[in-house]
């Protein structure tokens, strides 16, 4: 069957058709096949053929007018994702999947250095199917990506395995092999140009089987590589913004917070001053203290003893300086005052507030004398403006007990001479010495606890001014007087006794040296007051010549030598202190302790004359003096001790009892 050729228009019209429709390079080449078959001439098959190379050649050129275009969308794409960059690495995920889909290669990523391991790790990548190439890390020079990194060039394989350009090790080859890759191409991420350039990471593009890169397809890689250059720089550079803004919105803050700190440390400093200046006390500079500072605050004294306290923590303390010494506080013997002490002198040393147990301590000085402590409770977050006004506020504290302490000694001079007046001449008039006191704010009608206090050597000189600290606040007064200091405290719970054990307590600390105190009292009026001292300073003899320096007792307290030195001689009670268990045991039980006790005394300590005296067996005797020694002590036979029973035996049976 033969074919009527066709004309060659016709076949040329056929490969405009094809190129119009982007049909493959394929299909052109059937077209000079088909006028073969149709018996074209061999002058038409020339031309067709002719026009069919030419339509290849368009078809080409378009191919790449069309790859071309793909490119420079990908890349238009990728700088509209820069300029709207809100996530790195959503943007770095973005350029390594363009990368692969437009250079078609089976994978793509991207690595990064990091500068404190030293090394560069895998930060993106697409298509990538190993956990072990996907967590692969590169020393600089090491592999193909090494190489790009340490010379800042694009570097090309068709089959890396092979390739002996590339500095091959065990890790990197087994993460090659494990995702199964054989050509690579690499290219650098270069921040700058020429020499200067730096080099922040690499991207790569990799098949999975052997494949020649054209240079066309680095070209745009390193397109693709710039753009993920300036997209990590500009995330770094807003990165350091926000840092920056951050660090200046913070600045901002801190700043306010201490100028307002400041202006609240000055209103607050300005607030106490005029608080001393208007007279205020030491409880109304705590209560201001308290309210400024939210908080629970307590003063105390350089002994631990508490000056008043506004709040739940600081105790039932009155607001005008304390109670008075001897008037039933521990006086800062207690553990308590004696950890404040030991705060109190951490925070002189430190030079600022200390937190002890729960609470700020801040010493008070004047010089390096310890005057005492302002305690804060309830704030254990002190914050460094609220730590300083807490300091600052110690400090007015203590110029204002400098003042009342100054404005103390001046009067208690002037009360002094009123003392000394009146244990010289008590009689001679007696109505102008109450008269004078009540002038000065002293009631010598008022029951008051008169101590004689003593020390030796240096300390002697010290003695005065320890007495007028220990009494200040409390409402008593002091004087040097027949090379003693009295001391006229107001009666409170505490004795004569109780009062003077305390003051040699804390007088001794005060001085740093023994101070002996007899007490005396209460007495009230001058001649009471008077006859007090006298039974103070025999009292005083009395603990010096027995041993007793550095304690405090009252007359009372001394046994016999109390009935014989005392001015009233209360025999009864001597009597009583020294025989009351024995005579109450006699009195239940209807026994004879009492006279056994006198009966072997009389004996001279003999247990066989004692028991002919009384008429019963020996060991009733011991019997009977095992029950004394358990009711009297176990010294009741001590030669002190004897004698003062035996005293006391005289007495009750003078008494006729």
């Amino acid at each position: 069957m033969s074919h009527t050729p066709q004309s060659p228009a016709r076949h040329l019209r056929r490969l405009l058709e094809l190129l119009a429709a982007g049909a493959p390079a394929e299909e052109l080449g059937t077209v000079a096949a088909e006028a073969r078959r149709n018996g074209a001439t061999a002058e038409d098959l020339a031309e067709v053929e002719q026009a069919t190379e030419a339509a290849l050649r368009v078809h080409s050129t378009l191919r790449q007018h069309r790859r071309r275009e793909a490119e420079l969308t990908a890349l238009f794409d990728t700088a509209g994702d820069l300029a709207a960059l809100r996530d790195l690495d959503a943007v770095l995920r973005s350029i390594v999947r363009r990368a692969r889909m437009l250079l078609g290669t089976d994978t793509a990523y991207l690595t990064l250095p990091d500068e404190e391991a030293g090394d560069t790790f895998m930060r993106v990548t697409d298509g990538s199917v190993s956990e072990l190439f996907q967590n692969l890390r590169l020393q600089l020079g090491e592999g193909l990506g090494g190489l790009v990194a340490q010379t800042a060039r694009p570097y090309a394989t068709p089959d890396y395995r092979t390739d002996d350009r590339f500095l091959h090790t065990g890790s990197i080859d087994a993460g090659v092999l494990d995702e199964g890759l054989v050509a690579i191409l690499g290219v650098p991420l270069l921040l700058g140009s020429g020499s200067g350039g730096q080099v922040i990471g690499a991207l790569f593009a990799a098949d999975r089987t052997p494949r020649t890169f054209a240079p066309d397809e680095v070209a745009l890689l390193c397109s693709l590589a710039d753009h993920a250059a300036i997209a990590i720089d500009t995330a770094k550079a807003m990165a350091d913004a926000r840092i920056a803004l951050a660090e200046l919105a913070e600045a901002n803050v801190v700043i306010g917070e201490h100028s307002a700190a400041i202006q609240r440390a000055e209103e607050s400093h300005d607030r106490l001053t005029d608080l001393v200046l208007r007279g205020g006390d030491v409880a109304d500079v705590a209560d201001a203290v308290a309210g400024l500072l939210k908080g629970d605050v307590a003063v105390h004294d350089g002994s631990g003893r508490p000056l008043t306290a506004v709040g739940a923590h600081g105790g039932a303390v009155s607001g005008d300086g304390g109670g008075a010494p001897g008037g039933g506080e521990d006086g800062g013997g207690s553990a308590e005052a004696a950890d404040l002490v030991a705060a109190a002198k951490s925070s002189r040393a430190a030079a600022r507030a200390v937190f002890r147990d729960g609470r700020w301590v801040c010493a008070m000085l004047a010089g390096q004398e310890l005057l005492g402590c302002l305690v804060l409770y309830g704030r254990p977050d002190l914050d460094g403006p609220d730590q300083r006004l807490f300091e600052r506020s110690s400090v007015v504290t203590s110029l204002l007990l400098l003042l009342r302490r100054s404005v103390a000694e001046t009067e208690n001079r002037v009360r002094g001479d009123l003392i000394t007046d009146l244990l010289t001449a008590p009689d001679r008039d007696p109505a102008g010495l109450v008269a004078r006191g009540r002038r000065l704010g002293f009631d010598l009608d008022r029951p008051h606890i008169l101590l004689a206090a003593r020390t030796g050597g240096e300390a002697r000189h010290r003695l005065a001014d320890a007495a007028v600290q220990y009494l200040f606040g409390g409402g008593g007064v002091s004087a040097e007087h027949e090379e003693a200091v009295v001391l006229l405290l107001p009666r409170g719970d505490a004795g004569p006794g109780e009062a003077a054990r305390l003051a040699a307590g804390q007088l001794g600390q005060l001085v740093g040296s023994p101070v002996t105190v007899a007490g005396a009292g209460p007495a009230a009026g001058p001649r009471a007051i008077a006859d007090a001292h006298t039974e103070g300073v025999r009292c005083l003899r009395a603990l010096r010549v027995l041993g007793r320096a550095g304690q405090g007792a009252s007359v009372a307290e001394l046994g016999f030598l109390g009935v014989l030195l005392g001015d009233h001689h209360d025999v009864d009670g001597f009597v009583t202190t020294a025989l009351g268990p024995l005579l109450e045991y006699d009195a239940q039980r209807g026994t004879q302790l009492v006279r056994t006790l006198r009966a072997y005394f009389d004996c001279g300590g003999s247990l066989t004359r004692a028991k002919e005296d009384l008429h019963v067996h020996v060991n009733t005797v011991v019997q009977r003096l095992d029950r004394v020694q358990a009711l009297l002590g176990p010294d009741w036979n001590s030669p002190e001790q004897a004698l003062e029973l035996q005293l006391a035996l005289r007495l009750h049976l003078l008494s006729g009892a």
